[in-house]
C-alpha cells in the first residue's frame, strides 16, 4: 500500500520555530550553566560575601549572544539556495521502501528510511528528523565548523502535518511504517 498526500511546503515560520524549540530540548543545559552561575553570583551579591555583580550580567549577555548565534544560524540557513528544497511543495508518495517528494509529475527524488534519525509525534504532525552523516562524511573541517555542523544535526526535518493525509487510515498505516522501522515507538 502507498500513502499519496495532498501537496504542501513548509513555511519558513514554522520551521524556525521547530527547529528553535527541537534547539532548546536538545541544548538546554549549554543555558542551565550560565544560569545556575548567574543566580549564584546574585546569591552571593545580596549576602555580601562579594562585592561585583559585573560576572552575573556577563554570564547573561554570553548566554544571550549563543541563544541568538544559534537562531541567526538558523534563520541564515533558511535563505541559502542549498534549503530551498525544503520549503518547496511537494506530494508525499509514503510505502514501506522509501519516500518519495514529486514537485510535479515529471520531477521528483526518493528519501530512504535509513536517512531518517528520528520521528516524533508532534499534537498535528509527524516530524521526521534526517541525519546529516553521509553529507559530512568527507568534508575536512575545522574545529568550529565542526561545532556547528554539530548544532545543525537536527535542522533537517520532513515536517507532514495530519491534514495532508486523506484519511485515518492512512495516518495508521504511517504509523505502522514508522513502528516497523524502528523510528516510532510501540506505545506512541
Amino acid at each position: 500500500m502507498t500513502i499519496k498526500t495532498k501537496k504542501y511546503a513548509l513555511d519558513q515560520k514554522t520551521y524556525l520555530n521547530l527547529i528553535m524549540r527541537s534547539w532548546f530540548k536538545t541544548h538546554w543545559y549549554w543555558l542551565a550553566i550560565p544560569l545556575v552561575l548567574i543566580v549564584v553570583n546574585i546569591v552571593l551579591y545580596a549576602t555580601d560575601v562579594v562585592d561585583v555583580y559585573w560576572p552575573a550580567i556577563l554570564l547573561f549577555i554570553g548566554t544571550l549572544i549563543y541563544v541568538l548565534f544559534w537562531a541567526v544560524q538558523f534563520t541564515g540557513m533558511t535563505q541559502m539556495e542549498q534549503a530551498k528544497p525544503l520549503f518547496d511543495k511537494y506530494v508525499y508518495e509514503i510505502d514501506s521502501r522509501w519516500i518519495m517528494l514529486w514537485k510535479n509529475a515529471r520531477e521528483g527524488g526518493k528519501l530512504e528510511w535509513k536517512q531518517f534519525t528520528a520521528v516524533r509525534k508532534d499534537k498535528d504532525a509527524y516530524i521526521l528528523t534526517m541525519s546529516n552523516d553521509a553529507a559530512m562524511q568527507n568534508v575536512k573541517m575545522n574545529w568550529f565548523m565542526k561545532l556547528v555542523a554539530k548544532g545543525m544535526t537536527g535542522a533537517q526535518f520532513l515536517y507532514l502535518p495530519y491534514s495532508i493525509f486523506g484519511s485515518e487510515n492512512d495516518l495508521r498505516f504511517m504509523d505502522a511504517i514508522l513502528k516497523r522501522k524502528g523510528l516510532l515507538a510501540e506505545n506512541a
